[in-house]
Formats: structure tokens, sequence, C-alpha cells
């Protein structure tokens, strides 16, 4: 017998929960009241088991460690975004040690270090040469606490990989999450023995849909990135997505209502990314949805 979807098993891996969407706030304007707890109470609902809260830096990290220890469900990363590495600049090891002083007063809550890596789409927040040094910096606290590092990669796969290979002794494994890269840069990543973490940013074209056909199962993970990186209807990978919610504007939107926010993502939208991928793989999505959750608790949960 077919088992039924209701007992599929979800790990968001990368959830933005302490963006200020989620307490009704869009660009410094009060649209509705906090709404987090619906939003959680959707994704526990779904079969949601776990989720990671990204840390972008370490205010945010701090944020994701506090929200992370409301619910036992709730992990978090510790860690500075590649456009934000300019804080590390004027005081590099004290900012290391907050890091770390987190994670260790923090450890049975922190997932991974992270998100940390490169982006040279972004140039204008923070130059390549500071993104560089402050990524290879932030990599000895994997081997320090033993924990996987939440990778960002936006068109620098080849740096990134020479800095991975460079400190492989010093990693305890990871993700390069929102992956949208070519063929060519998912061989480089899955030949580290990295694993791959695929949203709705990540299927927005048709070249995307045929590269994560060539991610194998043993390395294949998902995430929502939200309140970013939904599916849209524009998108390619859009037709094969069966679970679908209702959505309000931002300023018809009523908590209780069921109803999602238009543009804003969310947890509970894990199911649109894992139905893609079944379609475009032509895997059984229980099948599927098993290996991905068994491949997620092996990176970040063994030794929680």
């Amino acid at each position: 017998m077919r088992r039924m979807a209701s007992v599929r098993k979800y790990i968001d891996i990368g959830a933005n929960l302490t963006d200020d969407m989620y307490q009704g706030m869009y660009h410094n304007s009060k649209k509705h009241g906090a709404d987090l707890d619906k939003v959680l109470e959707r994704s526990w609902s779904m079969g949601m088991c776990k989720m990671i809260i990204t840390g972008g830096n370490l205010t945010d990290s701090r944020k994701a460690i506090e929200l992370s220890h409301s619910d036992s469900r709730l992990f978090a990363t510790v860690g500075c975004h590649p456009t934000r590495c300019n804080e590390f600049v004027e005081s590099p090891e004290e900012y290391l040690n907050s890091l770390r002083d987190l994670i260790k007063t923090n450890r049975e809550k922190v997932a991974a270090i992270g998100e940390c890596g490169l982006d040279y789409e972004r140039l204008h927040f923070c130059e390549k040469d500071v993104q560089l040094k402050y990524f290879e910096y932030q990599i000895k606290l994997s081997r320090e606490f033993n924990l996987p590092l939440f990778l960002h990669c936006r068109a620098a796969a080849d740096d990134l990989v020479d800095i991975l290979k460079r400190n492989r002794e010093d990693i305890h494994g990871g993700v390069v999450h929102s992956f949208d890269g070519p063929v060519d840069a998912l061989e480089k990543i899955l030949g580290l023995g990295m694993y791959i973490g695929i949203n709705g940013c990540s299927l927005r074209t048709k070249e995307n849909l045929e590269v994560v056909t060539k991610i194998p199962w043993e390395r294949l993970l998902i995430e929502t990135d939200c309140p970013w990186c939904e599916v849209k209807p524009t998108h390619p990978g859009w037709e094969h997505v069966v679970t679908k919610h209702p959505t309000v504007k931002k300023e018809k939107y009523s908590i209780d209502s069921g109803n999602q926010v238009k543009g804003r993502n969310e947890p509970s939208n894990i199911v649109q990314v894992l139905e893609i991928l079944s379609a475009v793989r032509k895997e059984n999505i229980e099948d599927l949805a098993e290996t991905i959750y068994n491949n997620t608790n092996k990176l970040f949960f063994s030794d929680i």
C-alpha cells in the first residue's frame, strides 16, 4: 500500500524566521500583526519536524538562538554572511570570539556554522577580498565544534571550492544552500563531499531544473530560505506544484484566516520544492522525502 502524504517528515535547513516580515513589518511599514506563531503552526501541522533558523551575522545569530529556545524543534546557525563580513574588520578576533561564545553557551541548539561563504553578485555590500578573508576565518569554528558549514555561494564557486579544499581538514561537512549554479560548479562541490540545498530560487529556470536532476540522492537537501525564495507561478517548475495555498496581499491579510501573505514565503511551502524535485527527477515522492529527511538528520543532527 502506498504511504499517505500526511506521514511525510520535513526539515527546513534554511528558515529566516527572525525576519521582520513575520512581525508584520515590510520596508519599515507595519501591515499586520506578528504572526510567527501561526506560520510555525502551519508548518508543524504539515509534517515539519525540525527547522534551522539562519544566522546572518552576530546580531541575527543571537536572535536565531533566542528563538530556537522557544521550541525543541527549532535550531539555529551561527556565523556571518559574506555580504556582511565588513563587521569583522574593526576587531576580527573579538567578533569571532563572540560567535564562538554564542556557540559554546548554546551548543545543543547550534546546527551549523554560517551562513558563510562568498557572494560576487553583491560586491557593493562587501568587497571580494574582505569576503575571502573572513569566510576562511570562520571555517576554524567547524573543526572546533564539530559542526557542518551552512554555505552561501553566488557566482563564486571556483573560489569557494579552492578555500574549502585548502581547509579540508578543518571542515566537519557542510551544505551549499540555495544552490543555483551550473553543472560544473555542482560537480566541484560534490567532489568535496558537500551536500546541496535546494529551494525555490534553485528552480527558477529550465537550466536549474536540469541541474537538480544531477544531484545524487545521498547529497540532496531541501529548504525554503523563507521569507524569500518562494516558488513562483512564473517559474518553469510551477506546473509540477500540487500543493498550493491561498494567498492575499499583506494589506488585506488576517492572521486567523489560514491564508498566506502573497510574496512572503513560509516553511510549510517546502512541500512545493519536494513536488518539483520528484517530478523533474522522476522519482517517487515518498521515497525522495524519506531520503532527504535522513540526509538532513545525518548532516546536522547526528551529534545533537
